[in-house]
């Protein structure tokens, strides 16, 4: 199992002793499987001054959490694109691959958490709003012709269901706890299940990308995986009225259970495994 850490660096609602933000470094473990105990989750944040914020400073802060850590990471993943350049050489210059990615849901967490309980306690704390870091989608892409599925099928899961998770065969995919989405016990989780005879081929060229989220466009009658830091593909077309109207209800149940839902592959609607399953969850990053 790799090891993905989550990374932010930014400034936070408190001043330092010449009156200015004072940044901050946040990193934690990304949880990969529902069952992963968020408590045994590596975290590390320290402090930076304003006059200290550059990729140097960033990396040697990476390098120090990687001494404490039990393991260093595979990879780094970030969601504030407008530190990109900064956290993007400090992590490659400390030898880490790192990704923009919209799957950082333990540090959006963590950070409301800090936001309410942390910040506002120390003395230089100011309100202040905390602006969302969301950008325009680029243009839907067609998955790669060799790639698409034959037929899809929207569906739900009661929460209930994802006990037995671990046991269910995966060839490729990523999951967390539902604690951290905050679901409902009795909630059902939406889904869409791809079915394809290249499902292997089309769940590992999935496991490349970082998952962001599922959601139904309306305009275009196309039901969108959102990747990376603004990339979409359209993974079906929802032609006929009955699809429309069950695109819908997809897009209700979502918001039923705290925007968490899935995307499945299988080779046929019979199949006992999956080929690809990922669990997902569209956040407000800020």
């Amino acid at each position: 199992m790799p090891v993905i850490w989550e990374l932010d660096f930014y400034s936070r609602p408190v001043l330092d002793e010449d009156q200015k933000k004072l940044w901050e470094v946040l990193i934690c473990e990304s949880p990969l499987q529902i069952n992963t105990p968020l408590e045994s989750l590596f975290r590390y944040c320290q402090f930076c001054p304003s006059g200290e914020v550059n990729s140097v400073q960033l990396r040697s802060i990476v390098e120090t959490a990687i001494a404490q850590a039990p393991k260093p990471p595979d990879k780094i993943r970030f969601f504030r694109r407008q530190m990109n350049n900064m956290i993007i050489k400090a992590c490659q210059d400390a030898g880490l691959p790192v990704y923009p990615s919209r799957r950082t849901l333990a540090l959006h967490r963590w950070i409301q958490q800090r936001m309410v309980e942390v910040y506002p306690q120390l003395p230089t704390y100011q309100a202040a709003t905390n602006p969302s870091v969301g950008f325009p989608s680029a243009a839907p892409q067609p998955l790669p012709d060799a790639l698409r599925g034959q037929q899809w099928a929207l569906v739900n899961l009661e929460v209930d269901a994802f006990a037995e998770m671990p046991e269910w065969q995966i060839d490729f995919g990523e999951a967390f706890p539902l604690e951290l989405g905050d679901v409902m016990p009795r909630a059902q989780i939406p889904g869409l299940i791809i079915f394809s005879p290249r499902a292997i081929p089309l769940a590992a060229w999935m496991s490349g990308l970082e998952m962001g989220f599922l959601r139904y466009d309306a305009d275009t009658s196309q039901m969108l995986l959102e990747t990376g830091a603004s990339d979409a593909w359209i993974v079906a077309n929802v032609s006929k009225p009955a699809l429309k109207a069950e695109a819908e209800r997809f897009e209700v149940a979502k918001q039923q259970a705290n925007q968490v839902h899935f995307l499945a592959v299988q080779s046929h609607p019979n199949a006992e495994s999956f080929a690809g399953f990922w669990l997902m969850q569209k956040v407000d990053l800020a």
